[in-house]
């Protein structure tokens, strides 16, 4: 494919390099999840769930059709299909058993409802450090974290690639803790060939629009321990109305909202999951030919995918040292959103510095549940917490989605060349952005 290069960059006032829009979203829904929305609006039947003891408890047809799909898929014991990835984690939470200021370790660096599902139960999110290559938990970070309070641990598997679950695992183990995984953006991922969800005791799965497999919103929660399951599930479905008829004796967390799927989603949600495979090779395809191409570019250091694992790239990380390129990373994004391209500097602030923790106010003036943790020490929220988490989001990361279908092999080519574009003309670009 001959691109040309040598013409002025579109921030100059330049052609742009990339003429088409730019992608918002993967959108692989099709023939297959047409006739199936089809079929349930023809069937009348909207939602197959009731608040009552009985066998609609459980759900619709299509909700235990991908709960069933899921525990064959993944060998898992239940499954539980919830109406977010969000939903999902609160589930989790919910099972645990946790006590009003009891700890939950996660990372800081992924989307918030990973730690505000433990403030939702009245748990106390604690931030551990992540690992610079894989922007994962680190597990000696999380290993220093632990203390009387610590209840579980919750990994998030981010942008694609596995956290060390087996490192984590035996942390949880050594330390009697539950070990959860936020699996919302790593489908299909594998470490040390078992699939990213089933490592843990709970595994969490999200079916959101811009997700690799998307119902609109939509989740799931696996485990293989029933205990776990039954709280989640009476959780999902206003619980308190059934526990007596249920014969449940232990009512801890048995309440409930209405989380529950509906029959359109999980019919989209069936689909969808048909093609998960599908989808991640095609992502995986794009994503190593684009490293392939970076890997010319000194201080542009490409996603790893560590040995032993499978990366499914939700999205593509890229660690940048403008130390080594000589342009600073923020003039390197403008010039290529210029330029047509998707991308975008950093990722997500590290979670602890949102309001929500600096102030310390969640549910009442009073601050619950954070007025209600019980260390000694006062709860430590502030900037320089996880060093490795705030160098990475200020100084290093650049992020794209450019590897999503229905992109294609030229399409990275066309990427890597505005990368070259850019960098070759640095000098001209660094002083028009400093006038």
């Amino acid at each position: 494919m001959l691109i040309k290069t040598d013409t002025e960059l579109a921030i100059l006032g330049g052609p742009k390099l990339n003429k088409k829009e730019p992608l918002r979203w993967n959108n692989s829904l099709g023939k297959e999840e047409r006739d199936a929305v089809l079929e349930v609006m023809d069937s009348g039947t909207l939602s197959g769930f009731q608040a009552s003891p009985n066998e609609m408890f459980w759900g619709g047809k299509n909700v235990k059709k991908l709960e069933a799909s899921f525990k064959k898929a993944f060998n898992v014991k239940y499954a539980v299909a919830v109406n977010s990835a969000t939903s999902a984690l609160h589930c989790a939470m919910m099972s645990l058993g946790l006590d009003i200021g009891d700890e939950v370790i996660t990372s800081p660096y992924t989307m918030s409802a990973t730690s505000t599902s433990i403030l939702m139960v009245g748990g106390i999110p604690i931030f551990a450090d992540i690992e610079e290559e894989t922007f994962c938990l680190d597990p000696q970070s999380v290993r220093k974290s632990i203390n009387n309070n610590t209840k579980a641990i919750c990994a998030v598997n981010i942008l694609g690639h596995p956290a060390n679950l087996n490192e984590l695992r035996k942390i949880a183990d050594d330390n009697n803790l539950i070990l959860i995984e936020d699996n919302s953006q790593s489908p299909g991922a594998t470490h040390y060939g078992k699939f990213t969800g089933t490592v843990g005791d709970i595994g969490v799965f999200s079916f959101n629009r811009h997700k690799v497999m998307q119902s609109g919103e939509g989740g799931v929660m696996v485990t293989s321990n029933n205990k776990i399951y039954e709280k989640a599930s009476l959780f999902r479905n206003h619980g308190e109305a059934v526990v007596e008829e249920f014969g449940i004796n232990d009512i801890t967390n048995t309440i409930g909202l209405n989380l529950r799927m509906t029959e359109l989603e999980a019919a989209i949600a069936n689909e969808q999951f048909k093609k998960l495979e599908t989808l991640n090779d095609e992502r995986i395809m794009l994503a190593n030919r684009l490293s392939s191409n970076l890997g010319s570019f000194d201080g542009i250091t490409p996603p790893v995918t560590l040995p032993n694992n499978k990366h499914v790239y939700y999205m593509y990380g890229i660690k940048y040292d403008e130390n080594v390129t000589k342009l600073p990373r923020k003039y390197f994004v403008e010039a290529m959103l210029a330029e047509g391209f998707s991308i975008r500097e950093g990722y997500l602030k590290p979670t602890y510095l949102e309001p929500l923790y600096q102030k310390q106010i969640c549910f009442g003036k009073k601050g619950f549940p954070f007025s209600e943790a019980k260390r000694d020490s006062k709860l430590e929220y502030s900037k320089g917490l996880c060093p490795v988490t705030e160098r990475v989001q200020d100084n290093s990361m650049v992020l794209t989605a450019v590897m999503q279908s229905p992109q294609t092999l030229d399409d990275m080519d066309l990427w890597t060349e505005g990368v070259k574009k850019v960098l070759s003309k640095k000098e001209k670009l660094i002083k028009h952005m400093k006038k």
